[in-house]
């Protein structure tokens, strides 16, 4: 059985997250976008398990589904739940766990030290091996989240995934910024299986699954997942390009103006416009490299390049992302294919042209990968560019995916 999975987001409770992210709407709207699992997000909080309580149920093994009574309200077809939440440790790293029931997250939640409760994200007062400990007593799943992130991420923190936990963590997830060719110049990662998630702080196309894996398993079990992961069977990684992540490049917070990182640590990472200056995932995993080219190992996926299907549309279109006219042309493309990724993917173009011709050159440049890209950094998604764009700022800023401009 092949499923989609986004195994990272948050609920309602999370700091900067849309009330609308509750199980009832993005169980539906995971659909929609072709995800077959998705993760609960932030199950040691106390009101976001009261939500969850009220809203799933269990249908399989440490599997949860939306209710009955509560399934008849909505008669859109329905993704499936797995118990997760993303932890903060003392040193202000993040870590993704995926819990096999509700009796596991009571047990987690009461071995941890810290306010669970003051965020969806609980900041948690212990290192990262004893909050591991803690998880893998409990038959959890561990490792670090968005890992070359500038902010709160193993390697801002560390220069080792050893350093931080000691031993072998469950998986690393890549962040918005890096993909697999990117991570795989660094030699201490070849054993352990990448994870590609959304992060989602909102249930709307453009976030929910924007990242995701593609899983084989034998039926759709806590067990089979995790044995999935563990073993690496994973079949694919999706998600952004890099280029697009809001930390691929060295660039300033504030005015986010992209910098050669030589010109950055000669400002020491100041801006002239007064801010800070953050290292680009880019230059922070060339520092970490054993190699000057990726090295995949034998059971290393595909990482697979996705775009929001929202956010083509909004280009082409020239409209707001969340604007009625670009969701109502998604609604239409997503009914009559199937659901997102299948519109972006599989859907013959010719098919396609018959609906909206003027998607076909967008979509089509998105498959063969000839899209040009401004790079995300400092804090800001990356920009694709059509052809006639008049953004000279756009232009003088195209880069490539590769890490050769530091390997000379």
């Amino acid at each position: 059985m092949i499923i989609n999975a986004d195994l990272h987001i948050h609920g309602r409770y999370s700091m900067a997250t849309s009330k609308n992210m509750i199980p009832d709407v993005i169980a539906p709207q995971a659909k929609l976008k072709g995800l077959d699992l998705v993760g609960t997000g932030d199950v040691l909080n106390s009101k976001w398990i009261q939500i969850l309580d009220e809203t799933i149920e269990e249908t399989e093994n440490g599997i949860f589904s939306i209710k009955n009574e509560r399934r008849k309200e909505n008669t859109r077809s329905t993704c499936k739940f797995i118990l997760t939440v993303e932890v903060e440790d003392i040193k202000r790293v993040h870590h993704l766990m995926i819990l096999p029931s509700f009796e596991a997250a009571y047990e987690v939640k009461e071995a941890l030290r810290g306010n669970l409760d003051s965020d969806g994200r609980p900041k948690v007062r212990m290192g990262a091996l004893d909050i591991m400990d803690i998880a893998h007593e409990q038959d959890c799943l561990f490792g670090p989240s968005h890992a070359f992130t500038p902010w709160t991420s193993l390697y801002k923190e560390y220069d080792s995934i050893y350093d931080c936990y000691f031993e072998k963590p469950d998986f690393l997830e890549l962040g918005l910024s890096a993909d697999s060719g990117m991570a795989d110049h660094i030699k201490e990662l070849q054993n352990i299986p990448f994870l590609s998630n959304s992060d989602a702080h909102s249930p709307w196309p453009h976030r929910l699954g924007r990242e995701f894996n593609e899983l084989n398993v034998k039926e759709l079990t806590f067990k089979e997942i995790k044995n999935c992961i563990i073993k690496n069977k994973i079949k694919a990684n999706y998600g952004f390009d890099p280029q697009l992540g809001k930390y691929h490049k060295t660039a300033c917070t504030k005015c986010y103006k992209v910098f050669n990182i030589t010109e950055a640590l000669k400002n020491k990472m100041r801006c002239t416009c007064g801010g800070t200056i953050k290292k680009g995932v880019d230059y922070r995993i060339y520092e970490l490299s054993s190699w000057n080219k990726p090295h995949h190992p034998p059971n290393r996926p595909p990482y697979i390049h996705i775009l929001p299907l929202a956010e083509i549309i909004s280009l082409v279109y020239n409209k707001g992302v969340t604007t009625v006219y670009v969701q109502k042309i998604w609604k239409e493309l997503v009914q009559k294919f199937g659901n997102e990724i299948s519109v972006l993917i599989y859907t013959p173009l010719d098919e396609l042209k018959n609906n909206y011709p003027e998607l076909i050159s967008v979509i089509e440049a998105f498959r063969n990968k000839t899209l040009q890209i401004q790079s995300g950094g400092g804090g800001r998604y990356g920009k694709i560019l059509l052809v006639n764009d008049n953004d000279e700022d756009s232009k003088n800023d195209t880069t490539d995916n590769t890490l050769d401009n530091y390997f000379g």
